[in-house]
């Protein structure tokens, strides 16, 4: 027999919720939390640094960080976004930190702070910290290391491609006009963006598209999967090994012993190998076939250069994680500056997803 049909309750009482006891105990944002924590603490110094004494309190900077590691963990696609879901998401104001019943701030408050950390490199110093984090959990390997680039499509569409003398291509009208380029030849040297300067016209290989994009370079340690080292850069056919070489030197100077980089065959250049045995690297890099090789077979044929292209293959995961996950497929930003920030806590967000199950798996 049937029982009786329930009613639905207005919400009339107001019930104060601590949102500590409204996240799991096993949930892995508790580690990142805590991670995430102790890196704040040690760029500390330099946040006080860039705010003055005196004044009306602003939004702490820990907190605008920390923000930004939510947007990119949970896929929020707009500041905007993220401040109208701070308001009810008890997950996001637990990580952040605000008392039960404290007001959340403006999106305006996210660019009117962006400038201050970018020139202070905030980012850079957040990212370090993370990875110091890493190395103190004896997450890292200082031997093994992979590089690789991919491409980040600019916030900014090819009809913003425009010569730069000011001329442009007839429209045939409309609010969201179509744009006619053709017989126009158009190349970086000619022409650039209105909408973002920066970014560049650049295709990744044959019979790709060429798209409006900015570069991302990581450095990865062959152990774990993490990330050392982030950079972003120009769209250009010398980026990647020329943005290789400086994380390679940032990297492995302070080792003091030689180490191996595994690379696809983009990085099979002969002066990427003669700056990499300068900087007292042996190249693992996989070789562009009939071509004459620059590793010789004393090399490929060890068991370590065949375990570093094996292992060079885990940064596909690195980017595949950025794009879906964290946001990166897009940018949301324009300028350099911006997209590189963009990247680097895009970065910073998956070493704390990694380093969470690692140690996670431990326990």
């Amino acid at each position: 027999m049937c029982g009786m049909r329930g009613s639905v309750e207005n919400q009339s009482t107001v019930v104060m919720v601590n949102p500590e006891s409204m996240v799991p105990s096993d949930h892995p944002i508790r580690v990142i939390k805590k991670i995430v924590d102790e890196a704040l603490d040690g760029i500390g110094p330099q946040l006080e640094a860039i705010y003055a004494e005196g004044g009306r309190p602003s939004i702490p900077p820990e907190m605008l960080l920390k923000a930004q590691i939510l947007i990119a963990l949970y896929t929020v696609r707009s500041e905007r976004l993220f401040c109208e879901r701070l308001g009810y998401d008890f997950l996001f104001r637990w990580f952040l930190d605000l008392r039960d019943g404290s007001s959340t701030f403006d999106p305006t408050t996210f660019s009117k702070n962006r400038e201050r950390l970018l020139e202070a490199e905030i980012f850079e110093e957040f990212f370090r910290q993370v990875v110091d984090q890493a190395r103190k959990r004896r997450l890292l390997s200082d031997e093994h290391f992979t590089v690789d680039g991919t491409m980040i499509e600019a916030n900014a569409s090819l009809k913003s491609f425009r010569k730069k003398d000011g001329g442009k291509p007839p429209d045939e009208g409309g609010s969201n006009a179509e744009v006619n380029f053709r017989g126009e030849k158009r190349k970086n040297d000619t022409h650039e963006s209105t909408t973002d300067p920066e970014a560049r016209l650049y295709r990744k290989g044959d019979g790709q598209p060429a798209q409006l994009c900015y570069l991302g370079h990581v450095l990865m340690e062959n152990r774990n999967g993490l990330c050392t080292d982030v950079m972003l850069s120009s769209a250009s056919g010398r980026a990647e090994p020329e943005a290789a070489l400086e994380m390679v030197r940032r990297s492995t100077e302070p080792l003091h012993r030689r180490v191996t980089l595994g690379a696809d065959k983009g990085y099979d250049r002969g002066e990427f190998h003669i700056g990499l045995v300068e900087n007292g690297v042996v190249p693992h890099i996989a070789q562009i076939e009939g071509i004459h090789p620059l590793i010789d077979r004393r090399t490929t044929g060890r068991s370590g250069y065949q375990m570093s292209q094996r292992k060079r293959k885990r940064v596909e995961e690195i980017f595949g994680w950025a794009k879906t996950v964290g946001g990166m497929a897009k940018t949301r930003f324009r300028g350099a500056a911006r997209v590189a920030a963009q990247f680097i806590m895009t970065m910073s967000a998956y070493n704390l997803v990694r380093m969470a199950r690692l140690e996670l798996q431990v326990t």
